[in-house]
Order: structure tokens, then C-alpha cells, then sequence
């Protein structure tokens, strides 16, 4: 099963070296296959980004993805984009570029239209209750979604146990994605 670490200001910080260092930690602790940049409110979002795509790749299995924007994924050199559930219209566009695309999910519909404008992943959530995030999907929605598709999911939202990631394990998930779990 596929691990997807994402980032967040209140593990990760905003000081260019604590980042970078907290970042490597992390990597070399969990091993992920995926690494989001995620920090909506950094004003030097650009520079940490670029911090955390050189970080990536140091490591030579991590994809990196860069939150909701295309452009700047393409220009750093990062894998992919992750797209949030209003931006289905700009898959196309980072597919244009060569981007592999993630994009937010909540509902099974959001999923189908995922795959049907072709994103290559999408992270479905919440899976357990996770904060302000709203009622957790649970896993027996998990398993109804993936009898519905053949797109690579992420089960996403409350994963912070070994015994969580079992269970989406036992799904048939393609992976987790977690922020608090990694840290």
C-alpha cells in the first residue's frame, strides 16, 4: 500500500532550514511514496516549495506534488499536482503539462468525475473523524467507492494509528495519505 505524507505549517513550520531538516526526518522515519506541499497561508509559499521539491528529490522514491497549483509543480519540477475539489476544470490543463494529478474527493461522484476527466489519483475523505473535517466517511463507504472505480485512491482523513492504516489496508486501497501520522 501506497504512503502520500502531506505537509502542514503546524508540523513542518515555515523557516526554510527547520523545514528542509523536519522534512528529511520524516522522509528517512516513514519512507512515503507520495510528499505533498501544502501550506495555505505561507507568504513565501514559492521558496518553500522549491525547498520541499529539492528535498524530495534527494530521495529517489518520493513523488513530489504541489497543492492547487500547475504551474508553479511544472516549473520546480515536481511530479504532480494536487488539485483541491473545485478545481476539477484545471485537470486537463496539469495533464497538458505532464503532471501526474491527485484531487480531492468527498463524495463518490466527485471521485467518478475525477477519473472521467482524468486524474490519476484522488484522495477520498474523511475516512475516521479527523478535525473539522465533518462526519468520517468510515470503511465500509471506502469499500462501496472502490467497487465503483478503477482510479487509484488515497484513504485520507483521522489515519494517525498503525491499527487505522491496517484497516484501510484491508480495503484494497490503493494508499493513505496522512499529515499527522507521518509526524
Amino acid at each position: 500500500m501506497k504512503k502520500y505524507l502531506i505537509t502542514s505549517r503546524e508540523f513542518y513550520t515555515d523557516t526554510p532550514a527547520v523545514f528542509r531538516n523536519i522534512l528529511r526526518e520524516r522522509f528517512v522515519a516513514h519512507s512515503p511514496d507520495f510528499a505533498l506541499y501544502r501550506d495555505k497561508s505561507n507568504p513565501r509559499y514559492k521558496t518553500q516549495a522549491s525547498d520541499f521539491v529539492e528535498v524530495c528529490a534527494q530521495f529517489e522514491n518520493i513523488k513530489s506534488f504541489i497543492h492547487t497549483d500547475a504551474d508553479l509543480a511544472k516549473s520546480l519540477g515536481a511530479r504532480g499536482v494536487h488539485l483541491t475539489s473545485t478545481q476539477f476544470d484545471k485537470i486537463e490543463y496539469a495533464k497538458s503539462l505532464n503532471l501526474e494529478v491527485a484531487v480531492s474527493a468527498h463524495t463518490h461522484e466527485e471521485v467518478l468525475i475525477a477519473e472521467e476527466k482524468g486524474a490519476d489519483y484522488a484522495t477520498y475523505s474523511p475516512i475516521f473523524a479527523s478535525p473539522n473535517k465533518g462526519e468520517p466517511k468510515g470503511m465500509e463507504d471506502l469499500r462501496e467507492l472502490l467497487a465503483k472505480t478503477d482510479m487509484k485512491i488515497f484513504a485520507l482523513g483521522g489515519i494517525v494509528s498503525d491499527e487505522q492504516v491496517d484497516l484501510v489496508e484491508k480495503s484494497g486501497v490503493y494508499g493513505f495519505a496522512s499529515i499527522r501520522y507521518f509526524y
